[in-house]
């Protein structure tokens, strides 16, 4: 990526998190966080990487509000940061927040089976 579809990906980022949390009142959005946007090289699609604090079915009704509000989030996008064409908005749930929870309770399994069996 360049230093500015880095700019760009972070005012975004920072932008639809503020919109998200004061300004959004879909009570199917859960507690959302946004983790990572990666913007296209000619700026004209955003992939919007997100974590939900919930269960499984809490994050999939979280995406599908978002995906519901995806209109909204793009015209107020638009009012915040100036740029010649607003991206296509595109949400995936984060997974990575998930392995790496996975991968430390396997680690702390290991470690405390290797204490008992000395």
């Amino acid at each position: 990526m360049s230093l500015r579809t880095d700019r760009v990906a972070e005012a975004i980022r920072e932008e639809l998190m503020d919109i998200i949390q004061r300004e959004l009142k879909d009570p199917g959005i859960g507690l959302t966080s946004i983790t990572h946007v990666q913007v296209s090289g000619d700026l004209r699609h955003a992939t919007i990487l997100f974590s939900v604090l919930g269960d499984e079915e809490e994050r999939w009704l979280s995406l599908e509000a978002l995906n519901r509000a995806k209109k909204f989030l793009r015209l107020e996008l638009g009012k915040r940061v100036k740029l010649r064409f607003l991206p296509e908005l595109l949400f995936k749930l984060d997974e990575s927040l998930d392995e790496r929870l996975r991968i430390s309770k396997i680690l702390h399994e290991l470690e405390e089976k290797e204490k008992r069996d000395g």
